[in-house]
């Protein structure tokens, strides 16, 4: 089986809700409720569901731009030895768990600190959605890539300017583009900008947050195979996260579905479009335009809203939306299993009878 670079286990962020005079801890929001993934070295796992379901949290939990509440994340590690502290997590010896926690210290970024966190950064990247605000206005294009370099010190000054041409060489700019300003630049090479400064720590492993969303068709066109060709060349992986079906559809090895903070289907990209198991997954792709006016094509329709993350549905998140529900999908959370002899993961009690 092919590695993992990154093995998330039992993740959570939640977000307080406070009130009174006194600030009290009233609540919390559930952004990210106990999330299971592994992202395989090399491929491209597209993160899909609707607004708000998390996908972004748990995408920046990742990386550490949000603290996790809980959890942990494995980077870069053997599997054996994930296993290992695992059962010593969950042992009912004191000494085992203490000696499995211990043994996190440097290899899980969800608690790394100080320089062992900062050791991780460059190994870590992220391309943000709008390029327009996530560049310093006030910054030249050759400030902004080269920042990277210069906070990791990972090159000499004199190397400096050769290094940053040729970071946008390989993203289709010259250096014409260096002196000057994002403003002076559409929003695709604004987006090529971005991608630049993600490739100065040489990662592994990219964070992409929607980086296509805020462009032109055209222009997703150009940024997606760029992407495909960075990919390639640099062996990146990818957790590419969207709502743009047909984009993941194209970029995307793996897809993971997510609803109100848990992953609620996992498998390889044409199986989920050909066959998708989950009734949410079903309605996703059912939203899908087709161009021809002539299409019978049923979509399907879910029944009231997204029920509040503060306080979560019991049993299975989806049954008060979903036409398949039975009582067993009110009152037991469904697991996250592996369909056999597939790739594939689904958490519906009722999978079987779609």
């Amino acid at each position: 089986m092919t590695e993992n670079l990154i093995d998330i286990r039992q993740l959570k962020k939640y977000y307080p809700v406070t009130g009174g005079v006194m600030r009290r801890h009233l609540a919390d929001v559930k952004a990210v409720d106990g999330v299971d993934l592994a992202i395989r070295k090399g491929e491209c796992l597209g993160l899909v569901g609707e607004s708000g379901c998390g996908k972004t949290t748990l995408g920046k939990t990742i990386l550490r731009l949000h603290g996790a509440t809980s959890g942990r994340i494995y980077f870069a590690q053997k599997p054996e030895r994930i296993e290992e502290i695992e059962t010593g997590l969950a042992s009912g010896d004191t000494r085992v768990r203490s000696k499995a926690r211990s043994q996190l210290r440097g290899i899980d970024l969800a608690s790394a600190r100080g320089r062992t966190l900062l050791a991780m950064r460059p190994r870590i990247q992220i391309v943000f959605q709008d390029p327009t605000n996530s560049l310093d206005p006030r910054m030249l294009v050759k400030d902004i890539v080269g920042e990277p370099l210069v906070a990791q010190k990972l090159v000499k000054a004199a190397d400096l300017p050769a290094r940053v041409q040729e970071l946008l060489s390989i993203v289709g700019l010259t250096r014409d583009h260096l002196m000057r300003y994002p403003h002076e630049f559409s929003g695709g090479q604004r987006q090529r900008i971005a991608i630049a400064r993600a490739l100065a720590t040489n990662p592994e492993f990219v964070l992409m947050d929607e980086p296509t969303s805020a462009l032109d068709v055209s222009v997703q066109a150009q940024i997606l195979n760029l992407l495909k060709r960075l990919q390639h060349e640099f062996h990146l992986t990818y957790l590419f996260v969207t709502h743009h079906l047909l984009v993941v559809k194209y970029i995307s090895n793996r897809i993971a579905v997510m609803y109100l903070g848990k992953i609620c289907e996992l498998g390889p990209t044409p199986e989920i479009f050909d066959r998708p198991l989950h009734p949410y997954t079903r309605a996703l792709l059912s939203a899908i335009p087709v161009p021809d006016p002539e299409s019978k094509q049923q979509k399907i329709i879910l029944s009231g809203d997204v029920p509040n993350p503060i306080d979560p549905p019991a049993g299975c998140r989806f049954h008060p939306r979903c036409s398949y529900a039975k009582e067993i999908c009110r009152t037991a959370e469904p697991p996250l299993e592996r369909v056999a002899g597939t790739e594939r993961t689904v958490a519906c009690h009722r999978w079987r009878e779609i």
